[in-house]
């Protein structure tokens, strides 16, 4: 059956060229989630679609698809969204290789899908930018089904305790443990702030990077995600 969409809200999170003068376009949209389109002609000089699709701008999106490729009609600007400089296109890129790796294709995620606009909102702002990534990551894997548990203890479903510490299982979540140290260790007090989305503390931002760089790696299955070798080099983010 075909599908048509007509001018769906979305972003570019990757383009690259297809034979002479087209483009495959992976593009994440509001209503059908995470699609790869097929934009014929996209690299000739005088295409209605040269310099449109770019990663990090609203797009309104017109595509029809009868296979898992789809053909890109139309793109628009949607406006209303600075650009990302710096650091914060360095996030930028990281949080389009989570989606590109993490989600599947025609999986609609609305709410993830707000949550992405917003993310760019805050970091074109220019303010502290691991509280962004660290939403997002939680939210994504929220939306996925993997949830982070912060609130209480896997073993026991005791509440979380700010003064204890906890070894954080995967598969489970935190469990009270007598270690004050090691890479699954956290403290009560860092999973209570990544709960209230809290990150003024710098433990809190060293603990919360390293607690969701090994949930998402446990849902990446050993694969590397290049854009964070990039960031860790420029800070810890």
């Amino acid at each position: 059956m075909k599908r048509r969409a007509e001018h769906e809200p979305g972003f570019v999170l990757h383009a690259y060229p297809y034979k002479e003068t087209s483009l495959i376009v992976e593009a994440f949209t509001r209503r059908f989630g995470r699609v790869g389109l097929l934009a014929r002609g996209a690299r000739r000089p005088r295409s209605m679609l040269r310099g449109v699709l770019l990663a990090f701008h609203p797009l309104r999106m017109t595509w029809s698809a009868s296979a898992e490729l789809g053909t890109l009609i139309s793109a628009e600007w949607g406006g209303g969204q600075a650009s990302l400089a710096g650091a914060g296109l360095m996030c930028g890129f990281y949080i389009n290789e989570l989606l590109l790796r993490l989600l599947p294709r025609d999986d609609p995620h609305e709410a993830l899908f707000d949550a992405y606009d917003a993310a760019l909102a805050r970091l074109a702002a220019g303010g502290p930018q691991a509280p962004v990534l660290r939403g997002f990551e939680r939210r994504m894997l929220a939306e996925l089904g993997y949830a982070p548990v912060l609130d209480r203890d896997a073993a026991n479903g005791a509440a979380i305790e700010p003064a204890k510490h906890y070894a954080y299982e995967a598969e489970r979540g935190p469990v009270e443990t007598s270690r004050t140290n090691g890479e699954s260790v956290i403290c009560g007090r860092t999973l209570l702030d990544m709960a209230a989305d809290n990150y003024d503390d710098a433990r809190t931002r060293e603990e919360s990077r390293r607690l969701m760089r090994a949930l998402i790696g446990e849902r990446l299955g050993g694969q590397t995600l290049h854009t964070r070798a990039v960031l860790s080099e420029l800070q810890d983010l």
